[in-house]
Formats: structure tokens, C-alpha cells, sequence
């Protein structure tokens, strides 16, 4: 299984509508493979949607992800004007600097070695 994320952008700075998951859910095909969405409207500088897919590798993963956005875009009335700014597999290093961040040890999960304390 992999995560995509689909970077929206709007045509006018518009949030995304509500009800965007059931909105690409309901063009979603067997063939698209998709397991569930995930919408981060707060992202910048566009709202995310994360769809978990069940794929062969990472290349037909982004693919599938971007068609069927491509198919939510075009046929659901509330999305129409807006666009797909970028698809691709998230990294997670920054959730981990976040979380290091958080401990006082920010930084620390770099080669090297770590000081004991």
C-alpha cells in the first residue's frame, strides 16, 4: 500500500468544498485500487488529499492517484476550476524533526554520533 499525496489548487483561493473524500470516492473504479482519503484542507500552499492505494510500485501508485483526481476534478460540480498542483509520495522526515523538535533533541537524528546523557 502507498500513500500519495494530491496537492489541489484552487482557482480563486478557495477552500475545499466539503464532502471532498465522498467527492473523489464516488468515481473511484476497482482498477484505482484505492483503500481510503485523507484531506489535510489546511495544508499550504494547497490543500492535500492522501489516498492510500494498493499498487504494484511507486510510479503506478502516483499515476493511479493522479488520474483519479483527474476524474474527481472533471466530473464533481463543487471541484470544478480546480487543478492538481503536484502528486507524489510523501517524505516523513519532517513528521520525525517535528517529533524531535518537541523533545529537545531537534537535529539529533543526523549520522553522527549521540552524545549520551
Amino acid at each position: 500500500m502507498y500513500l500519495i499525496h494530491v496537492h489541489l489548487r484552487s482557482p480563486d483561493q478557495a477552500p475545499l468544498p466539503d464532502g471532498v473524500a465522498d467527492l473523489v470516492r464516488s468515481v473511484v473504479t476497482p482498477v484505482d485500487r484505492l483503500e481510503h482519503v485523507a484531506v489535510h484542507s489546511d495544508a499550504t500552499p494547497h490543500p492535500v488529499l492522501g489516498l492510500y492505494l494498493l499498487a504494484d510500485g511507486l510510479a503506478d501508485a502516483e499515476s493511479r492517484a493522479a488520474a483519479l483526481c483527474g476524474r474527481a476534478l472533471a466530473s464533481a460540480a463543487p471541484l470544478h476550476g480546480w487543478s492538481v498542483a503536484r502528486v507524489g509520495a510523501p517524505l516523513v522526515s519532517p513528521f520525525y524533526e517535528l517529533e524531535l523538535s518537541r523533545s529537545g533533541l531537534a537535529g539529533r537524528n543526523r549520522q553522527g554520533t549521540f552524545p549520551s546523557t
